[in-house]
Order: structure tokens, then sequence, then C-alpha cells
């Protein structure tokens, strides 16, 4: 397994776990950015799309595929900064910025595995 699998792997592996944790308390991770606790779906259906997300992760890496490993490290720095607005206009608390330098690490991770590759983009 290539070093930019790799980073996707584990990546998705987070997303699949949080995702489920999402699922299976979702006012846990809510407290944990200073939102209101809620008994409505709503976040439930936030967390299965986490996990999706993380399956999708799970099997580009599984079949190599370099088209989705790049894409993904522009969307997961998007991530971060709207992360990072999000705290800047005091929607959440800023304990949401450790959420996003999770995607920023795991971008930064991938795209320094691509740079290194010596594979043909």
């Amino acid at each position: 397994m290539s070093r930019a699998a790799t980073s996707i792997r584990v990546f998705g592996i987070y997303l699949v776990l949080l995702g489920a944790v999402v699922v299976a308390v979702p006012n846990l991770v809510l407290a944990l950015v200073g939102l209101p606790p809620t008994s409505e779906v709503w976040i439930r259906v936030v967390g299965l799309l986490a996990a999706i997300l993380g399956f999708y992760y799970l099997q580009a890496a599984r079949h190599d595929f370099m088209p989705f490993y790049r894409a993904s490290v522009p969307a997961r720095v998007v991530a971060f900064l709207t992360f990072a607005a999000f705290v800047l206009f005091r929607f959440v608390k800023p304990s949401l910025i450790l959420f996003g330098a999770v995607d920023l690490s795991g971008a930064a991770w991938t795209f320094f595995a691509l740079s290194s590759s010596r594979r043909p983009r």
C-alpha cells in the first residue's frame, strides 16, 4: 500500500469511527463543540453521512484510486477553513478546531505522500 493510500485509509477509519459515535451518542459530540443537545434525528443523519464518507475513503485506499486522493486534499483543507470560520464567527466553541485539525493534518499527509510519490499522475 502506498503512503498516500495509507493516509486515506487512516482518514477513512477516523470518519467511520466518528460517524458511529455521532450516530450512537450524538450529544456527546455536540457538547464537545459547544452546541446544545438535541433529540432530533438530523445529527444522527450527519453521523451516518460521515461514516459513509469514511467507507468511500476506505474503498479508494483499497483500490488505490489516485484521483480521489488528489481531490480529497483541497476538500479537507476547506473543511478546516470552514470550521475555523465557524469558530471565528462564534457559532461554536474553539474545540471544533480540533476536528478541523484532523482534516488539515490528513490533507497534509496525503499531499506530501502524493508529492513524494514517483508514480505518474
